[in-house]
């Protein structure tokens, strides 16, 4: 039986976390950034009102298992049997915590002078990528944050947080020795690519196709394919970049894989990604099948002069060759792909090709010399394509191009504050309220793609 000093450590402790609840507050209250830097109000409202439904909920939880241990429906259990029930709910508030420091962490960096009006233009530009013309889903907010290390990642939107809860918006990690560049977008806009391959199915569905060529082929014929379709989800990711950015995705790609040839060729067939070589080269052809022009070639013949295969062994000799082989084949199939998701459509259909051929770009960037603030009414995926190619045909210096997308993060910041100036109330700290009330925001402004 449990002895009313075992009550009185229970009541406490759960009254003592009830207390330390009361500190969590928004994040309104608690992040000083200019305007600027701030995420956008829908994510601001999406993160204050998922924390205060978990913290008002573990608050309710505490009260009503206070008043359980001093009634009498509790006195027939053991200490060990309530001590169970409580650490249950701290494990619940560590949860909230975990989840509290994910955001904090994005947030925190907003403060940073310069940064944090990079980092809200990115979150324009993230927008911009996962926003498709069809109307296909509802896309969730994105938030970004600069990270160290070599690589981009995501966690997605709808996807667990710790304690079981879902993210309520998509959190981009990017690597700080990548601002500020053309590369920038190839590595952000791959990662919203995770998202909106996941919003469509479009990895499964594609998957399910390749399954049945698989099935049809002979265990060596089938070998290329069971790869591709191990790979997938990342191709996919990288095709998304490809769609938006056109060959300044694959040099972006180009820059992330330009590793020590052991690495470059490191063959592993049980992981998601494809080995670098072979990623590179997947992008050309999902390139040239997109934005046709003899550039895809040039960067081929390039890639092949930076990593040679002739020093490989035999056998990656011979399952690169098989590989490459069927690269046209393959990219034809994922971009003629007409998934339930699109109503009809074709998977590349869905991306803005129309006006972003090589020599739609290069038109672009021959306007912007001569009016420069015409790149201020076009889409940020269109702006970073057009520098992107400028890049890659040798007409813009690293420093022009810096100092280009360097004005345009700070501005697409710029304009998003002005048009998003609604900001979410404080989190209230009484135990009895259920809701945030949130202003209404006026509409942003239409953007050409």
């Amino acid at each position: 039986m449990r002895t009313p000093a075992d009550t009185r450590f229970l009541v406490n402790e759960t009254l003592a976390l009830f207390s330390r609840l009361q500190t969590v507050r928004s994040f309104s209250l608690s992040t000083p950034m200019v305007l600027a830097a701030a995420v956008s109000a829908p994510a601001q409202a999406a993160i204050n009102a998922h924390l205060a439904h978990v913290a008002f909920d573990l608050r309710r939880k505490l009260l009503e298992f206070v008043r359980w241990l001093k009634g009498p429906e509790s006195r027939s259990l053991s200490a060990a049997k309530t001590q169970a029930r409580y650490v249950l709910l701290k494990l619940r508030f560590n949860n909230l915590l975990d989840q509290v420091d994910i955001f904090g962490d994005v947030l925190g960096q907003r403060s940073e002078h310069g940064t944090g009006t990079w980092v809200a233009g990115l979150d324009v530009l993230a927008e911009d990528a996962l926003a498709l013309a069809g109307g296909y889903y509802t896309p969730p907010p994105l938030i970004c944050f600069l990270e160290r290390g070599h690589g981009a990642a995501i966690r997605r939107a709808r996807t667990r947080l710790p304690g079981g809860d879902l993210s309520p918006v998509g959190v981009i990690q990017i690597p700080r020795e990548r601002m500020v560049g053309s590369g920038i977008a190839s590595s952000l806009i791959h990662e919203v690519g995770h998202q909106g391959s996941e919003l469509l199915d479009l990895t499964s569905s594609i998957r399910a196709e390749l399954e049945q060529l698989i099935a049809n082929n002979t265990a060596e014929a089938a070998l290329p394919w069971q790869l591709l379709s191990r790979w997938l989800n990342e191709i996919l990711s990288d095709c998304w970049a490809i769609g938006h950015l056109g060959i300044t995705a694959t040099y972006g790609l180009l820059s992330v894989v330009s590793l020590p040839s052991y690495f470059v060729f490191r063959i592993g067939t049980d992981g998601p990604h494809p080995f670098p070589w072979i990623r590179v080269k997947i992008s050309l052809a999902l390139g040239q099948a997109l934005y046709p022009d003899p550039q895809w070639a040039a960067l081929n013949q390039q890639w092949n002069g930076l990593y040679p295969t002739n020093e490989l062994s035999t056998d990656k000799q011979a399952l690169i060759r098989r590989l490459e082989a069927v690269l046209p084949v393959f990219a034809d199939l994922v971009l003629s792909h007409r998934p339930k998701s699109l109503r009809g459509q074709r998977v590349g259909d869905i991306f803005p090709t129309a006006g972003r051929r090589p020599e739609q770009l290069r038109a672009h960037y021959d306007l912007w010399q001569q009016q420069p603030y015409q790149r201020e009414h076009c889409a940020p995926s269109l702006v970073f394509a057009v520098v992107g190619q400028a890049k890659a045909d040798g007409r813009i210096s690293t420093q022009d191009e810096a100092r280009i997308l360097t004005h345009m993060l700070e501005r697409w910041a710029l304009n998003r504050a002005r048009n998003y100036c609604a900001v979410p109330p404080a989190l209230p700290v009484s135990p009895s309220s259920s809701t945030l009330t949130l202003k209404p925001r006026t509409h942003a402004p239409r953007i050409k793609h």
